[in-house]
């Protein structure tokens, strides 16, 4: 599925649905995640996460680390399109550490969509280390 083929605003519009769902006592900082995935069967699926903070805030799971765990619950594959909002629905970028955690399980040609518009996590994690660096160890 190409970049043209995907409703963007339907995607946004599940990420801005779940961030009602954020458990934010602290920050009052909703966030909302929704991807798209291919599964190993070659269907593809929609996915979404929340924030969820914790008293001891460096424990705190961001809306992609529920995501990408759903991901893997729902039977793995591969992102192919993905977005992340605050409570208002407005286009955030994810953390260094989220970036990561994209890129590992979507690759370099996953869509994102950010605050510059649609852009591959190729150009969003540049030079990015994973599974490939590790093929030597």
């Amino acid at each position: 599925m190409g970049t043209a083929d995907v409703d963007w605003e339907a995607l946004r519009a599940a990420a801005t649905e779940i961030s009602a769902r954020a458990y934010a006592p602290y920050s009052r900082f909703h966030v909302g995640a929704a991807a798209l995935a291919e599964g190993p069967d070659g269907a593809s699926r929609l996915l979404v996460g929340c924030n969820v903070e914790n008293a001891a805030y460096g424990v705190t799971l961001c809306a992609e680390c529920g995501l990408v765990s759903q991901l893997h619950a729902t039977g793995g594959g591969r992102l192919t399109h993905f977005v992340c909002v605050n409570g208002a629905g407005e286009v955030i970028m994810p953390c260094g550490r989220c970036r990561q955690l994209l890129f590992e399980n979507g690759g370099r040609d996953l869509q994102l969509m950010t605050v510059s518009g649609v852009r591959s996590m190729a150009e969003v994690l540049p030079d990015a280390f994973g599974p490939d660096d590790l093929k030597e160890v």
